[in-house]
């Protein structure tokens, strides 16, 4: 749940103008504890607090950038060519981490195949859309030479992992080409790559905030035994989603507007919390109480308010018994506040629950695509409705609240920002190359990528504008390297402030020989001052 959402008002209907469907049995199922949730009259002087909470829970778990003086963000200490020697941690802890560039891996045994691998960082200043031209991110590209050394043709399926989201994809996507032809790939996107934790920090018990991966090691755990991998290539299923459920669904708005610009609408009723559970999708708030009072409401649409048309209670179990509907004046849905004039035509279907998860993802897809402006990307443009669907689902029944280990901030049942995040978590992402060697002999693959940098935000002061770049050189991968070199160009706009590689800009050493024992290289730049 996050602060928003607790604010959100609550409404109502009339009873009048339901048509219903035939009657159907329902499943008992085990329904987890419901929350009582505070409405938008009696809480909004707690929004600030509340927001202010869950600030300090996003980011209680991460720690600072280095800096620029001769001693490293861990306790080590730079040399003249910005080396740190002695960070325990292997580079600074940044707000906002970016993950590594990993290495190519195959989706089969590479037996017989040997790499060379040469990885470059671009530094060239770009233009950005707000026209102010600057540098920020790296051109990458990653190279290979792929050997044969066996006398038959080995072909394996190439998979080129990178860290990313499907909102940002059409930036963080590889261009692959081979003999400077581009080549066709397919993609496959891992589940959310992160975890949950309390939106008091982590002393809190709470399952309320994301939890972002914020270190190359944490990849190291996430990739490292290959179940990641193997999941994002599996085909999904879950037996929750063929569950029936009974859809109540709005449709037909009417309210006195000119009147009561918050006109609500409220649904009302009692369930047994052991029989039935409820989600929602366009439903502005809810209340409820230990003895099983339920009452749903929205802001009814008024063609202004920036919000789907879209309004669904979806019942699993046990279906609902009659409900009170109501208008009110706004949100708050108090008593003496009820108001004439509010309605809605009431539709009540059986289906199953992934008919309307896929449905939903739909319907969301045109929302968000309706809201944007001219010059903003449409994230669906690049992302395919079918891997995005695979998204919501999946994450729906790992973390959602009819998952085996439900998270607190999906309790209450809202779909609505299980869809929305869905575009924006992490996960690692591999782009599918068929590729052929023949017996005895080479041939090149290589991977370009624009590769944003980790950073601090500005409340860190001292560390705003380091830039830092993560290299991993094995890890997850099946191919035997035979050698890995790293080069910097175009550094004239910048200074290098911590590394391991040993690049050194004042003498000239732009191309380096990493050692294969070293798992993880680091490089973090401050651009410089005109």
């Amino acid at each position: 749940m996050n602060a928003e959402r607790i604010f959100r008002a609550l409404g109502l209907i009339d009873t009048n103008l339901i048509a219903e469907a035939a009657p159907w049995d329902t499943a008992q199922r085990q329904k987890p504890p419901w929350r009582t949730i505070l409405t938008v009259a009696a809480c909004l002087s707690l929004a600030c607090i509340i927001g202010g909470w869950f600030a300090i829970g996003a980011f209680g778990h991460l720690g600072t950038a280095g800096n620029t003086s001769s001693e490293g963000a861990s306790g080590g200490t730079f040399d003249g060519m910005g080396i740190d020697h002695n960070s325990e941690n292997g580079g600074s802890i940044f707000m906002q981490y970016a993950g590594p560039v990993f290495p190519l891996t195959t989706e089969e045994p590479a037996n017989g195949l040997t790499a060379e691998r040469a990885i470059t960082w671009d530094f060239s200043p770009n233009t950005y859309a707000d026209g102010e031209p600057r540098q920020w991110g790296a051109n990458v590209t990653d190279a290979y030479t792929l050997t044969n050394l066996t006398e038959d043709d080995i072909t394996v399926t190439a998979l080129y992992p990178f860290a990313g989201n499907l909102a940002e994809l059409s930036t963080e996507r590889p261009l692959v080409t081979t003999d400077g032809m581009e080549m066709e790939t397919s993609l496959y996107a891992g589940p959310y790559s992160g975890g949950f934790q309390g939106a008091l920090g982590a002393d809190s018990l709470d399952t309320l905030n994301l939890n972002s991966l914020s270190s190359w090691t944490e990849y190291k755990a996430l990739l490292n035994s290959g179940e990641y991998l193997s999941q994002t290539l599996a085909d999904y299923s879950a037996p929750i989603l063929d569950a029936p459920v009974t859809v109540y669904s709005f449709s037909n708005f009417a309210a006195p507007h000119e009147t009561y610009q918050a006109a609500t609408q409220a649904i009302t009723f009692t369930i047994d919390e052991n029989a039935t559970q409820i989600l929602t999708y366009g439903i502005n708030g809810m209340e409820s109480r230990d003895d099983g009072f339920r009452r749903y409401s929205y802001f009814v649409p008024d063609g202004i308010r920036r919000e789907s048309n879209t309004k669904l209670l979806i019942v699993l179990g046990q279906d609902i018994p009659d409900y009170t509907l109501q208008g009110y004046q706004n949100g708050g849905c108090h008593e003496g506040e009820e108001i004439d004039g509010v309605s809605c035509t009431v539709t009540r279907t059986k289906t199953t629950l992934g008919d309307v998860l896929d449905q939903l993802c739909q319907i969301y897809a045109s929302w968000y695509a309706e809201g944007r402006a001219i010059d903003q990307e449409n994230a669906f443009n690049t992302v395919p409705l079918s891997m995005y669907c695979h998204a919501v689902t999946e994450f729906f029944t790992q973390y959602g609240p009819t998952s085996k280990n439900p998270v607190d901030r999906y309790m209450d049942g809202r779909l609505d920002d299980i869809l929305s995040e869905t575009l924006y978590h992490d996960r690692v992402m591999y782009l599918s190359v068929p590729v052929i060697i023949p017996a005895k002999e080479k041939i090149d693959i290589v991977f370009h990528l624009w590769k944003a940098p980790s950073y601090d935000f500005h409340c860190s002061f001292e560390n705003t504008g380091i830039q830092g770049y993560d290299f991993v050189t094995q890890l997850g991968s099946t191919i035997n390297f035979t050698c890995q070199t790293a080069s910097l160009e175009n550094t004239e706009t910048i200074s290098i402030t911590a590394q391991n590689f040993g690049f050194d800009l004042e003498s000239g050493i732009t191309c380096v020989t990493l050692s294969l024992a070293e798992e993880h290289y680091y490089l973090e730049i401050r651009e410089k001052e005109n």
